[in-house]
């Protein structure tokens, strides 16, 4: 039975440096010897696609280094189960996790790489004011606990003012390590939306290009928030933000819903059933004229009593019909004589009520496969985009100004249309005012989708004597809540859970939530007390922290076995022991404080009996508390018997 530590590779999140390490050996095997990575040979390989010169361009800045190795550091923390909080814990397939985002980040390699459709964030705004993600390369889960007061010690929160030299390095330092993190959870068909403002945008796409790709970038929205436009600029009162969108190579746009003037226009019918409308042929706007394009300007022939167009006339009665402009003067078709005689019967001659001359129109199809969509603009207007939707909405379900310029439901609902469907899952991990989480489960009303959300949030603590928090912090006062950013999160979700049920007029969500926090691993460390030697040793004994509970213990299993966090879980009792099953018998799980000799054959044989029953398709892993055992004859012979039964994966901890 094998016995994990905290040092294990099996108790800390994805090692992401293995990972490149692995995909480079697949590459090039070449290039590896005894595990290390020769660059000579890799250089080599790569030929001129290596860069050598001393100065390229890229967007470089002081700690880059140390920020991208704090993203590649694993996590030895791990998420707490917390159904107290939670709406529906059972049935839910929601995440809202408490914590520092990029410490989730690291703990969800595991399990959900690779599975993430869209990730939408709201990153702070480089705005001057307090900074609450101070990382710290050598602990950052300590520097976390610390931050929020969880363990002694705290951090004070320090101004990121435009004076102190550092302004943009420091912002770039919060969020290259969360993107570099967020990158392989997405799906080859997923996307990444961020939205931003003017002063950093230049320096997110350059952060964006170096990790997502120059190749993946697919627009920055310009999206009007406040049409008013807001007086905080010295000449010009801005009145937009920026969304900016990242896809990996496989990503298809949804689109969105057509409006009713697209409906209108599209109203035609072809034999086929295919929707299309019509459009001039004659080229209008721009370069316009006859000289522009001499070989587009020809006649084309239209029966009256047919009502059919031909490019050679077939009757002395057939009309004649040149691109003419409005003056009177000679113009050009869009299409040449080639394309027009390949849809010569998409052609259809109009007379013009103004001037009576008569034009030609073409048929313009509706993509099949966007029968119910278009495509949509690189400007998004409308009050429901407003900052104004946003904060009305906020407070339909939260008193007071519990938030700073809440982003709009529609505005993050459309993110959502544009970028999944089906049961997809959505992620913010900047999740704030929970708007993502409420835009996900709106959408699923109005289209019957079953998206799954995961939010994260730093429990950032709030100050009741700061003007602007204290709204915020009286409303966590009045739910009996500690005064922290992330209980403001929450409580919206369960009233926008419990609104969007009682709307009968859309489909039901039956959303609910499942609440974790993090915190450092269930697994003692070995952290010795110098002045009493004797507590320590018999404190290392038990391997478990004395505070936490069997399903803290079960939950970082399954993260750092990779399996989903609202995975199904069956639970039997066997030999007056609970068991768990996890994802239909793939995670097999007793974690008792006490399993004696004699009932050590029974609980086997029942576990046995049991993933018989369930036959996963999988290898199945056992797991155990290492302590529960009274001595290694008991936990010998529990792994005999199950490896006898084909469990031979067992573990403890």
């Amino acid at each position: 039975m094998r016995k994990l530590t905290l040092d294990d590779p099996m108790t800390r999140s994805a090692d992401l440096v293995a990972g490149n390490v692995a995909k480079l050996k697949e590459l090039f095997p070449e290039a590896l010897t005894e595990g290390k990575i020769d660059f000579d040979v890799l250089k080599q390989l790569l030929g001129t696609a290596v860069d050598e010169r001393e100065e390229r361009y890229g967007l470089n800045w002081h700690g880059k280094r140390r920020a991208r190795q704090l993203a590649l550091t694993p996590s030895t923390g791990t998420l707490r189960p917390c159904p107290g909080e939670s709406v529906d814990w059972d049935t839910t397939r929601n995440l809202f996790i408490e914590g520092d985002n990029l410490e989730v980040l690291k703990l969800l390699q595991k399990s959900y790489a690779g599975k993430i459709k869209l990730i939408y964030i709201d990153p702070p705004y480089n705005t001057g004011k307090d900074f609450v993600y101070p990382d710290d390369f050598q602990d950052n889960l300590k520097n976390y606990l610390e931050l929020t007061g969880q363990v002694e010690g705290g951090r004070k929160l320090t101004s990121n003012t435009e004076t102190s030299g550092r302004f943009h390095t420091d912002w770039l330092n919060m969020m290259y390590p969360r993107l570099l993190a967020a990158r392989s959870l997405l799906r080859e068909d997923g996307v990444i939306m961020i939205s931003i403002d003017d002063k950093e945008l230049h320096h997110l796409r350059a952060l964006c290009n170096e990790i997502f790709g120059e190749e993946s970038f697919v627009a920055a929205v310009t999206a009007v928030t406040n049409m008013k436009g807001r007086n905080d600029k010295k000449h010009v009162a801005s009145c937009h933000e920026y969304l900016l969108i990242y896809s990996g190579q496989d990503f298809v746009s949804n689109g969105l819903p057509l409006t009713e003037e697209q409906n209108a226009a599209f109203k035609y019918v072809d034999e086929d059933g295919n929707r299309y409308a019509l459009r001039d042929l004659r080229k209008r706007g721009g370069p316009d004229r006859r000289e522009d394009r001499p070989r587009m300007f020809f006649p084309i022939y239209w029966n009256k009593a047919t009502d059919t167009c031909s490019l050679e006339r077939e009757s002395s009665t057939d009309f004649e019909i040149l691109p003419r402009r409005g003056d009177g003067t000679d113009g050009y078709w869009r299409w040449g004589k080639e394309k027009v005689g390949k849809h010569i019967k998409w052609l259809k001659a109009r007379q013009s009520e103004r001037s009576g001359r008569l034009d030609i129109e073409h048929r313009v199809y509706l993509d099949p496969a966007m029968e119910r969509t278009s495509k949509p603009k690189s400007v998004w207007l409308g009050g429901e985009f407003s900052s104004d939707s946003g904060k009305r909405a906020l407070k339909e379900l939260l008193p007071g100004d519990t938030f700073d310029f809440p982003k709009s439901v529609d505005f993050i609902r459309t993110c959502v249309l544009l970028g999944s469907s089906d049961d997809d899952i959505v992620l913010d991990f900047f999740a704030g005012s929970a708007t993502t989480g409420q835009a996900v489960m709106t959408q699923n009303g109005i289209d019957g989708g079953r998206r799954r959300y995961i939010l994260v949030q730093l429990p950032e603590p709030l100050d009741p004597n700061n003007r602007e928090q204290r709204d915020a912090a009286a409303f966590c006062e009045s739910l009996g809540r500690p005064p922290h950013l992330s209980e403001l999160t929450k409580e919206r979700l369960r009233r926008a859970d419990k609104k969007l049920n009682a709307d009968t007029s859309r489909g039901t969500t039956h959303a609910g939530f499942r609440v974790f926090k993090l915190d450092s691993s269930n697994i003692r460390g070995w952290e010795p007390n110098r002045d009493n030697l004797e507590k320590s040793l018999l404190d290392s004994v038990e391997h478990i922290k004395e505070e936490r509970t069997p399903d803290d213990i079960l939950y970082e299993v399954l993260l750092k076995l990779g399996l989903e966090l609202c995975v199904p879980i069956e639970q039997r009792t066997i030999a007056g022991k609970t068991v768990h099953s996890v994802g239909g018998g793939v995670l097999m799980a007793c974690l008792e404080e006490k399993i004696n000799r004699g009932s050590v054959e029974r609980l086997a044989l029942g576990i046995a009996e049991w993933h018989e029953e369930l036959a996963p398709s999988g290898e199945t892993t056992c797991v155990f508390r290492d302590s529960a055992f009274a001595d290694d004859v008991a936990r010998s012979n529990l792994a005999a018997i199950l490896e006898q039964h084909g469990l031979s994966k067992v573990t403890s901890l």
